[in-house]
């Protein structure tokens, strides 16, 4: 019986902390692609300090990019989890989430985390997809 590997692809954002932990910004296994916890800003450095919607549409951004990336879109994502360190800034990353997913409707869960790596952080988001095939 000979056993087939299923190729593994994976996607850097260029985040310093992707080396340093060991992580991808997103993997793709067959059609799946999970994209790992990703705050604004790339490079490291904190996107609009202090604003949680904008730090939401960066996120997205680089969340759609790395979709891209692995051969998938937003219209492929079945599932978000949206980290909030503050509770109170749900409606402004909320209507962001709408913006780019209003007609998709992924399932979604949104939680208050204690803290982040960066302190000037206040949003986390992860992505799963599943692509269509054929």
């Amino acid at each position: 019986m000979s056993e087939q590997r299923t190729k593994r692809l994976l996607v850097s954002s260029g985040s310093p902390y992707e080396p340093v932990i060991g992580f991808s910004r997103a993997v793709r296994v067959g059609n799946i692609v999970a994209v790992g916890g990703t705050a604004a800003g790339s490079s490291g450095k904190p996107v609009a300090k202090g604003d949680p919607a904008a730090q939401t549409r960066a996120i997205l951004e680089i969340i759609e990019k790395a979709l891209r990336d692995a051969g998938a879109s937003l219209k492929d994502v079945v599932r978000t989890r949206i980290y909030l360190v503050d509770i109170a800034h749900w409606e402004a990353a909320s209507r962001v989430h709408g913006e780019f997913f209003g007609d998709i409707r992924p399932a979604s869960t949104m939680l208050q985390a204690a803290a982040f790596i960066n302190p000037d952080w206040l949003v986390e988001i992860e992505a799963d997809a599943v692509v269509e095939e054929g």
